[in-house]
């Protein structure tokens, strides 16, 4: 049986992927949440410490079986990376409403456009606020099935340095050769799952917002397993 590793943007915490993963426990399956929390702690370039965090928390588990690696939202830069990393054999990489990597060079983490609005909200140190004190309560609300929900995510929420999104990470040359899926949440994500498709992957929509997977954990995690599983 896979064990599926659930990659959390840099931006969040692994407490946005710890409701699909205790559904997978639930129903048998290997589950590994690597925290992404520290990898912008050191000195740039941040993105090597990714993967290698990813490597780190997969110690121990080469007999658990092949992999899934699953990445949400900003994580998704980083799967072909990571996937050229660990030591495990990767049986799929799953992008659930994420950020679709280059399919040659190097992958910016933030587009050009979208720069200038996060230097606008990066303190004297460099690093900028919370995640969720980029959008007002309008935009965040919806994201969210209850406050308490909402609180707990915030509450590890960490305050990266602008420099992460300034930087590029680099793709292993062939990556898309390997076998991957699309799992579109919000329609902000549709040119993405659109680009998946364009591959010839597998694409699935299940409606919701981008952090859907606190949202409806068990419809995200039984698609998360149909797809690892062929259907």
């Amino acid at each position: 049986m896979a064990t599926f590793v659930l990659v959390h943007s840099p931006a969040v915490g692994p407490a946005t992927w710890q409701p699909v993963a205790d559904r997978l426990r639930l129903t048998g399956h290997e589950v590994v949440v690597p925290s992404l929390l520290a990898i912008a702690n050191g000195e740039p370039p941040y993105w090597p410490s990714v993967a290698a965090t990813v490597v780190a928390a997969l110690a121990g588990a080469d007999e658990r079986g092949p992999l899934v690696l699953v990445a949400h939202s900003n994580a998704g830069a980083f799967l072909p990376v990571i996937a050229a990393s660990v030591m495990q054999p990767v049986e799929c990489c799953i992008f659930a409403d994420a950020l679709l990597p280059a399919a040659a060079g190097s992958t910016p983490l933030a587009g050009e456009q979208f720069l200038p609005f996060l230097a606008g909200r990066a303190g004297p140190d460099g690093r900028l606020p919370r995640w969720t004190d980029w959008w007002g309560d309008a935009d965040l609300g919806p994201l969210f099935p209850d406050e308490a929900t909402r609180q707990a995510i915030t509450a590890e929420l960490p305050q990266l340095p602008l420099a992460y999104f300034r930087e590029s990470v680099p793709v292993p040359p062939g990556w898309t050769g390997q076998r991957c899926a699309y799992l579109m949440f919000s329609e902000g994500y549709a040119e993405e799952a659109q680009r998946a498709s364009a591959l010839g992957w597998p694409v699935r929509f299940i409606r919701g917002e981008h952090l859907h997977q606190v949202v409806d954990p068990v419809a995200v995690a039984d698609a998360l397993v149909g797809i690892a599983d062929g259907g």
